[in-house]
């Protein structure tokens, strides 16, 4: 009988994913109807993590399984997101998470929902742990495939021992190892020399296998074992034959996708179009839904290289290309946001912002919402490290607003630490008179009001049990959770306020991400500094797009110095009011676009436009006198309002 096609299939992927016979046997065991309902396999970048996941999901199907294969690169890390991207892969008409599950259990036997490059996707990781997952029958697998190891949740939470399968992917073994290189046509003699060189590493054996094919004569014997990857990716492209795909390659290493008009952007003397099919023939290029993905190993390595060896077109390069995500970020759908929203995420080398959004490393330890019983440690905690009466209004708070609690647990569940965030707009007729902290935070956003419909957060405060305020791994989880609200808020959110002793610890991070003083109390003893992050009417991605701009010294093409309220003319500062600031700021922040009066009344003024004002008016034209010769970037609209428009 003749080959069926999914049998051509289920053999090609087997080939792919040459030399992982064990591991693929080990994963299919998900499919028996004993076995835990997660499966978490990780391992290092380039060591074939995604091929195994491909192969994996191939041979399930013709063993009868349904298979739902996601990419956590694709999907913003909120629970909505994350919700209609799985309803419009299984055919759900509901995005709720019961809907959604209802529906993968109808969906067959035995279900599997894979999803890859989960480590992207930390800031969903206790939701799903603790809402999603366990809403899933018996018919549905999970298989988590990323760099890190699980997070302490998955092991050591109540109920979830031995409901989670931890499984490590190694270097492929020495047969394995020759399959991969005879596969792309070497001799068995280079296949012992080049796997002496990247010891089983499959991304390393692709690169060296490509370098040798671009020039045989290659001597590769002064790779260094610690750095395999790097080194073959730099003597790779320094060896790429043609000078458009070499330019490719670099301009490509400094953006997290890359798409035709960000090449065009970059490449400014090439055809885009042809430089992005040059990239996405090279063997270490992922072809995406949304653009071109250079392996981040390679990535990084050229990056790194670029930067050192010629700075100046590194950032020429990065410089492009947030022009044009800045562009594209303002017309793009709701939908499409978030990948702008990565895309500047990636760019920022802040570290406090990058490690935020992005960790590196396995969590000791894991978030979730308190429980009746975990007030006493948290009050507890508060006594031991901030005195007796934060101790007595921690209490107030935990009785009146427990919902704004969240515990960090060692393994062994333990309360290690906790943080309390709310929407202090959002709590109704909920007040806390005797706490000055909340006092002088509500003081301030009642001077200041945001308009209808923006959001606000109050982070009351944090604690680790060991080290208090102080920097620490749990205080690094806790602000990966604050960020998933952050995401989950957008665009809606405007401001953030906080509160910390530790002023000069955390004073100089505070104001790099755009934080300005809001006075200071007095608490059992203790100075407490207080401060708010207003991001704008452009929300988190405003914030963002302006932390790059920062970092890379394109400040000047807003004219707008948001951290200090100011105008730059000409080398000459201009204070604002806070109106001038405000209209400012949101004219710049929706550059090219017609804006109305009413639109400025109602985001800025924050009240409901009523006919007859020229208050807009008046703002504008001292903004223009402010403006000086550069008063033309702010142009009018006959018959609808302004636009802002800076061709600097």
């Amino acid at each position: 009988m003749s080959l069926r096609v999914r049998d051509r299939l289920a053999r090609l992927a087997a080939e792919e994913c040459v030399g992982r016979e064990a591991e693929l046997d080990l994963l299919l065991e998900c499919l028996a109807p004993d076995s835990p309902p997660v499966t978490h396999l990780h391992g290092v970048g380039g060591i074939g993590k995604s091929s195994l996941e491909r192969a994996f999901a191939d041979r399930a199907r013709t063993q009868g399984a349904v298979v739902i294969q996601l990419d956590c690169r694709a999907i913003e890390p909120t629970e909505q997101a994350f919700l209609t991207e799985l309803g419009g892969a299984v055919g759900s008409e509901a995005c709720s998470a019961l809907a959604v599950a209802d529906r993968l259990s109808n969906l067959g036997a035995i279900v599997v929902l894979t999803l890859d490059t989960y480590e992207v996707f930390r800031l969903l990781d206790a939701w799903l742990r603790n809402v999603f997952v366990p809403l899933l029958p018996d018919n549905v697998r999970v298989l988590l495939v990323g760099r890190e190891p699980p997070a302490a949740g998955w092991l050591a939470s109540p109920g979830w021992r031995g409901m989670c399968r931890s499984a490590a992917l190694g270097p492929l073994n020495e047969p394995g190892a020759w399959a991969l290189l005879e596969r792309h046509g070497l001799a068995p003699d280079d296949c012992r020399r080049l796997n002496q060189i990247a010891r089983g590493h499959p991304l390393a054996l692709a690169l060296a296998a490509a370098a040798v094919a671009e020039r045989p004569e290659m001597d590769l014997r002064q790779v260094a074992a610690g750095s395999v990857v790097e080194e073959l990716s730099r003597m790779y492209l320094a060896d790429v034959p043609d000078a458009l795909t070499r330019q490719a390659l670099e301009a490509g290493s400094v953006v997290r996708r890359v798409t035709v008009p960000l090449l065009a952007a970059m490449l400014r003397d090439a055809a885009p179009q042809d430089a992005f099919e040059r990239l996405r023939r090279l063997p270490f290029v992922e072809t995406a839904r949304d653009g071109l993905i250079v392996h981040d190993v390679v990535q990084q390595a050229i990056a790194s290289a670029l930067q050192a060896a010629e700075p100046d077109r590194h950032l020429d390069y990065r410089r492009a290309a947030w022009r044009v995500l800045r562009e594209t970020a303002r017309s793009g759908s709701r939908a499409e946001l978030w990948r702008y929203t990565a895309d500047l995420l990636y760019m920022i080398e802040n570290p406090v912002i990058h490690e935020a959004f992005f960790p590196t490393g396995a969590s000791p330890v894991f978030f979730e919402p308190a429980r009746a019983e975990d007030g006493p440690a948290i009050v507890a905690m508060t006594r031991a490290h901030d005195g007796p009466v934060a101790a007595a209004l921690t209490q107030e708070l935990w009785e009146r607003l427990p919902g704004s609690f969240f515990v960090g647990r060692s393994r062994s569940v333990a309360v290690v630490g906790y943080y309390n965030l709310f929407d202090p707009t959002s709590i109704g007729s909920i007040k806390l008179p005797n706490d000055p902290v909340f006092a002088a935070l509500s003081a301030h956003l009642a001077a200041s009001p945001i308009p209808r419909g923006q959001r606000v957060l109050f982070n009351r405060r944090f604690l680790d049990l060991e080290r208090g305020e102080l920097p620490s791994p749990l205080q690094a989880g806790a602000w990966l959770e604050i960020k998933r609200t952050y995401m989950e808020m957008r665009p809606f959110l405007r401001r953030v306020y906080g509160a910390v002793r530790e002023a000069e610890v955390y004073g100089p991070i505070f104001q790099r991400l755009g934080f300005q003083p809001v006075g200071a109390v007095e608490l059992d003893g203790y100075t407490y500094a207080l401060g708010v992050l207003d991001m704008g009417p452009g929300s988190v991605d405003a914030w963002l797009a302006g932390l790059v701009a920062a970092e890379l010294g394109l400040a000047h093409d807003q004219l707008l110095d948001v951290d200090a309220r100011e105008l730059i003319v000409d080398g000459q500062r201009q204070s604002l009011t806070t109106l001038e600031f405000g209209v400012m700021r949101y004219l710049s922040e929706r550059e090219g676009k017609a804006v109305t009066r009413v639109d400025l009344e109602r985001d800025v003024w924050g009240y409901d436009y009523q006919g007859g004002s020229n208050v807009v008016d008046v703002v504008i034209r001292a903004l223009r006198r402010k403006l000086g010769e550069r008063a033309s970037v702010i142009e009018t609209v006959h018959g609808a309002g302004y636009r802002y428009r800076n061709n600097t």
